[in-house]
């Protein structure tokens, strides 16, 4: 009978915010595979658990997947900890959970701190809608998908969260004014549940001025408020034109697309759900 994955929340900062569960199931497993088994050995030692231990990191996802898989199909249970929260968020323990689902492997999630959830609680942005971007693609490596996402976000209504590191903040900060425009509010939160937490209120503008003359320091949570939805609409107007609705949905009827497509095709170009397009053609 195959193991069970269990997929371990640590703390972001401070120590007692790690769970009884978790505490438990990391004294009860066969291994756990850690991000980096310095970090979690002082971890170990601060609730004195002394168990076998693996590095599970970024640069040895796939291989060290492979061979942990091996040991959960003998029967072996395993813990995944990152650094710090959840792992599988921005996180590799995500590659090894899928490779289990896969295989019919039992995966259970412990959960508890979780920077994201976090820093969004505390910003006074809205939490009823939002969308997790993760740390944005390099400049460097990655230019083409890192212009494609920031693009994708200027008409994102919904509260969106990335992570990033101190080292790239600063430009980071000025793709997001550039991409998004200067006036748009960001909360920048860091040192999460640390002696030092904060979570600072901003415009693009003021955020890229105060980190031109300060420091980053930290590892840093970007919560960025969503695109004016009447704004949005404006800009899918002014892209489409003059067009009225019903010469826009000609347009595709007369290539062949069926109604049902044809409205999708639409509703894209203006930045509208197809219910919207749906309503405003009174189509039955």
């Amino acid at each position: 009978m195959a193991g069970t994955l269990y997929l371990c929340a640590t703390p972001i900062g401070n120590l007692g915010d790690i769970t009884q569960r978790v505490l438990d199931t990391l004294r009860e497993v066969d291994l756990i595979a850690a991000e980096d088994t310095r970090n979690t050995l002082r971890l170990l030692n601060h609730f004195e658990i002394k168990k076998p231990m693996t590095s599970y990191h970024e640069h040895n996802k796939y291989s060290r997947a492979q061979e942990l898989l091996d040991r959960l199909r003998r029967g072996e249970n395993i813990a995944v900890v990152t650094d710090a929260g959840t792992p599988a968020i921005s996180d590799p323990g995500e590659v090894l959970a899928a490779l289990c689902i896969g295989e019919g492997i039992r995966v259970t999630s412990l959960p508890g701190a979780c920077a994201l959830i976090t820093a969004l609680t505390m910003s006074g942005m809205s939490a009823r809608r939002f969308c997790f971007e993760g740390f944005l693609p390099p400049e460097k490596t990655e230019k083409k998908e890192r212009r494609r996402i920031l693009d994708q976000l200027r008409t994102e209504e919904r509260t969106i969260l990335l992570y990033e590191s101190p080292h790239h903040l600063r430009a980071t900060l000025a793709d997001l004014a550039d991409t998004v425009g200067g006036s748009r509010r960001i909360t920048l939160c860091r040192e999460l549940t640390k002696r030092f937490e904060e979570a600072v209120p901003f415009t693009l503008e003021d955020a890229v001025r105060y980190y031109a003359e300060n420091e980053p320091r930290g590892e840093y949570v970007l919560v960025l408020a969503g695109a004016d939805p009447a704004e949005n609409e404006e800009r899918a107007r002014a892209a489409c034109g003059d067009i009225p609705l019903e010469e826009h949905m000609r347009e595709y009827l007369d290539q062949g697309l069926s109604q049902k497509d044809a409205m999708r095709r639409v509703a894209a170009d203006r930045g509208l759900s197809r219910r919207d397009i749906y309503r405003q053609l009174k189509i039955k």
